[in-house]
């Protein structure tokens, strides 16, 4: 069987015998809005639970803006011109307007990255910055969470009279869903405060994973620090297979956050009547396979179809490496999942561990296998499962010793499918 698979920019076609049984998990979404521009506008000036956008600038001074970095494919370009209209129009100028990168700890933006960011006439005519995570001193301490998670947001988002956020919202490997919340915590917070986030406290929760929300004690978090840092209003998209414009949600960050969560999740919902044997999945391709840090969202997506014991082959792209230094580092000083599982358990959270002790919840229970060509050699006997220098070997180990009668799932878009075994429960109405 032919498959094509999303992998860096360009995709990657690959064969698989015919001699299993295959279920491919196509990205479910809603159609793409026929009139997205003016969806954008209704959202804007009719928001949910909230007032309009122009209405609740006016009487301010200053608006500061948190927006994704270049992992993650949210529409700036479209979604900002007609935000700050309003803004302007409300009296706020634009001198006073500040786009801020909410980088967490990833690496900053360059000059070219924040250009397509946030599209050529904004990048030249807006002050736009990078959070830096690891200079506490541009910070503001805003205090602690009722559980005692201390609060430090980017100063300049704090000082603005008004706090805006702007993504879209999809599956994410621990909080559940992405958008909303997630750009101020972890986007515009302190390592200080990022690091106890991504503790084992929270990463080892089962409640912590993709497609939770209701119950999921990190989601509570962020939504507290959000509401302590004064998050004024919020404008996500749910975005369709092809990366259009399939839903709007602006208005209160908690109310208008829970509709895109409601409508994303009917969206991609994918159920199976059983676990399977094996899964083959990606990081959907550019950016997010940009890193291999990036990439393990293709594997702890995945494992939630896959009977105990089962296989996981990722294919990712990684034409960036592994990731930062300090997860980079990780890898290499811990070829054994289970010693670094244990390792991290009493010692001060480093960051960018909590990646791996998601992968490693997930090799604990299942036997995982690696294409991931752009990660330097160095690494690859450290990953904590094979690796192959061609996607034919890597399927070839992959399939070898199953049963003709296994139920293999094929995910070629791996992050971007929600995929389930059938419960009630579960059941979209």
């Amino acid at each position: 069987m032919r498959v094509d698979l999303a992998f860096g920019k360009t995709g990657l076609t690959t064969n698989l015998p015919d001699r299993f049984r295959y279920q491919v998990l196509e990205a479910r979404s809603a159609q793409p809005l026929d009139d997205p521009q003016g969806a954008l506008e209704e959202a804007l000036d009719h928001p949910i639970a909230s007032p309009p956008l122009e209405q609740l600038a006016r009487g301010k001074s200053s608006a500061a803006l948190s927006v994704c970095d270049i992992t993650r494919p949210a529409p700036n370009r479209f979604t900002l011109p007609p935000l700050l209209r309003r803004l302007h129009q409300a009296g706020i100028p634009r001198e006073h307007t500040t786009l801020l990168i909410a980088t967490g700890l990833h690496r900053p933006a360059t000059n070219a990255e924040i250009r397509e960011i946030v599209g050529e006439e904004i990048a030249s005519s807006y002050l736009i910055g990078n959070h830096n995570a690891r200079n506490r001193e541009e910070h503001r301490n805003l205090g602690q969470t009722t559980s005692g998670t201390p609060v430090w947001i980017d100063e300049r988002f704090a000082a603005a009279d008004l706090r805006i956020t702007l993504g879209f919202i999809e599956p994410h490997l621990m909080l559940g869903f992405s958008g909303g919340r997630k750009l101020i915590a972890p986007g515009l917070a302190a390592q200080e405060t990022i690091k106890v986030l991504h503790s084992p406290r929270f990463m080892r929760d089962p409640r912590a994973v993709e497609g939770s929300v209701e119950d999921n004690p990190l989601h509570r978090e962020l939504l507290e620090i959000a509401a302590l840092a004064g998050h004024s209003f919020m404008l996500d998209v749910a975005l369709s297979r092809d990366r259009r414009i399939a839903g709007v949600f602006a208005g209160d960050p908690v109310e208008a956050h829970r509709a895109g969560v409601r409508f994303v999740r009917r969206a991609l919902l994918e159920q199976l009547p059983e676990p399977v044997d094996a899964v083959l999945t990606t990081s959907a391709g550019y950016p997010l396979d940009l890193t291999f840090y990036q990439a393990v969202k293709g594997i702890t997506a995945a494992q939630h179809i896959l009977k105990p014991g089962g296989r996981i082959l990722l294919v990712a792209a990684c034409e960036e490496g592994a990731g930062a230094p300090e997860f980079s580092r990780m890898i290499r000083d811990f070829p054994s999942d289970r010693q670094f599982m244990e390792h991290i358990v009493n010692q001060p959270v480093i960051v960018d561990q909590w990646q791996l002790e998601k992968l490693g919840l997930v090799t604990a229970k299942h036997r995982i296998f690696f294409y991931v060509p752009g990660l330097p050699p160095e690494y690859h006997s450290s990953l904590w499962g094979p690796s192959f220098g061609t996607v034919g070997e890597a399927v070839d180990a992959w399939l070898e010793g199953l049963p003709e009668t296994a139920r293999i799932a094929v995910i070629p878009e791996g992050p971007y499918v929600f995929p389930r075994i059938a419960e009630p429960e579960l059941a979209v109405v």
